[in-house]
């Protein structure tokens, strides 16, 4: 069967109005593969690379098959990073917002007590790094009684990253009755033998041939410079290609903090995100990277993989990746949604071994180009000048739409006072023109609650609330703030 809109996939209306909202409007050739035997409860091993629309591949099926009136997380996803963590936990949430579905993401470096109380409440899918949800799993916070899907997401990252072990001993704690998804833009030995072990005997294959049509279209070029002298060539290189949103890739923390500042004394709207910032920091960083207030990001390898970013025009990998597989994921950051990107890496004397096993690795066609002259920079000085004074626009949000209808509403009472979410449901759906569909993801804290209003009735609800309580107790109830 042809699988050209997502109506096609027989899937629930909220799911496919959430997905137009997204502006989700034709399957990717992934996505037409692996949804309808996802749908199917088959385990499925996906080969495909970056930028092919895979979140959405195993967000769908998740989303549909999941039991709203069930309490107790229903899947879990395992994710290489943080912010990879946190994007498909939003991903999720959108797909699924209009379901009323509650996704949970949980890493390292943050709160363990404040995740510990958000699983103690609904969460349907649970989204995290593998040795946080380990931790969980160990001290009996995160139950997975009743879970009947795991994805692992980004397989070959998490073995490039030493996670292994842990993914594993993850496993080991889950229902051996279940579905398992296993996705990967490569698929070396080891991940094979995780697939052969822990999925079913008639699991189901998928590659995504990188032909002439499904490929990324990235131009891909490098350029030989001294160690001496590199920063200068990068100014050089940036004032040549102007690009509108660029990604620059270093190995270490100390060469993204010490590019950052070169760049920023420059001039260029750029911020830096690596591994030894806080979570808050690195989050802030991203979202305005992606809302478009940067046009530069300098960045460790935390920033490659699985981030979906609109319109990157431009990646330069700084250092030559020392994990040869960064190399396709670094530039798979740019020539995404059939857009072409072009992506740039350095090379130094030291780095040339290195480099010839990136280049055998990756089998692409990459050019060798020579370092901008003096004269061609002086020449597109001007307008890269006249770019750096120009305000930026900011983009706008994938979920915008699907917001729109969407409002966040505070209640200045929570777990002291020992309100659940029945206490909610009940009081407003006691309003007139509100029922249960009306009212989405309820997030109760210690001493505050927030409740997603839909259909629009947000003003209204907030209105009503003013004279009436909840389970007997007066609350200040307005709009929740950012």
């Amino acid at each position: 069967m042809d699988y050209t809109t997502f109506e096609d996939f027989a899937i629930s209306e909220e799911i496919v109005t959430a997905l137009k909202a997204l502006r989700y409007f034709k399957p990717t050739e992934v996505q037409q593969q692996v949804i309808p035997m996802a749908l199917q409860n088959k385990d499925i091993i996906v080969e495909s690379q970056t930028g092919s629309g895979k979140t959405v591949s195993f967000g769908v099926p998740l989303c549909e098959s999941v039991e709203w009136e069930e309490n107790r997380p229903q899947a879990l996803i395992l994710v290489p990073t943080r912010e990879l963590a946190l994007q498909v936990k939003e991903d999720i949430t959108n797909i699924g917002r209009l379901k009323r579905i509650k996704a949970t993401a949980v890493f390292g470096k943050t709160s363990f007590d404040t995740q510990k109380s958000e699983l103690r409440q609904k969460s349907h899918i649970v989204v995290g790094t593998p040795g946080r949800v380990l931790d969980h799993l160990q001290k009996g916070t995160l139950k997975v009684d009743k879970l009947r899907h795991l994805v692992l997401d980004e397989a070959d990252e998490m073995l490039n990253m030493g996670f292994i072990d842990q993914v594993e001993a993850v496993i080991d704690f889950l229902p051996k009755e279940r579905q398992t998804l296993l996705f990967s833009a490569t698929m070396p030995d080891e991940v094979v033998r995780l697939a052969s072990f822990y999925m079913k005997k008639d699991r189901v294959s998928v590659k995504m041939e990188s032909d002439e049509t499904s490929k990324p279209k990235i131009m891909q070029s490098f350029i030989r410079v001294q160690a001496e002298g590199k920063e200068k060539v990068l100014l050089d290189l940036l004032t040549v290609e102007n690009p509108d949103s660029c990604i620059i890739f270093c190995n270490t923390q100390e060469a993204v903090n010490r590019l950052y500042t070169f760049l920023s004394k420059n001039g260029l709207p750029i911020d830096k995100m690596h591994g030894g910032m806080v979570q808050d920091d690195r989050t802030a960083v991203m979202d305005d990277f992606r809302k478009g207030k940067l046009r530069y990001l300098v960045a460790t390898d935390v920033a490659a993989r699985g981030i979906d970013v609109d319109n990157v025009t431009h990646v330069v990998n700084y250092d030559v990746p020392e994990e040869k597989e960064s190399f396709i994921h670094r530039t798979g950051r740019t020539g995404r949604a059939g857009k072409t990107g072009i992506a740039l890496t350095f090379v130094t004397p030291k780095e040339e071994r290195g480099w010839k096993e990136v280049q055998e690795f990756a089998q692409l066609d990459i050019a060798e180009i020579q370092q901008p002259s003096a004269r061609l920079v002086q020449r597109q000085k001007p307008a890269f000048e006249r770019k750096l004074q120009e305000r930026l626009v900011v983009k706008r949000a994938r979920n915008r739409e699907l917001n729109k209808d969407i409002t966040k509403v505070y209640f200045n009472g929570g777990k002291k006072k020992k309100l659940r979410a029945v206490d909610f449901v009940g009081t407003l759906t006691n309003i007139p023109n509100v029922d249960a569909d009306d009212i989405g993801i309820i997030t109760i804290q210690e001493n505050v609650t927030y409740i997603e209003i839909l259909n629009g009735k947000g003003p209204y609800v907030i209105s009503e609330m003013q004279n009436r309580t909840v389970k007997g107790k007066a609350l200040k109830v307005h709009k929740a703030r950012k």
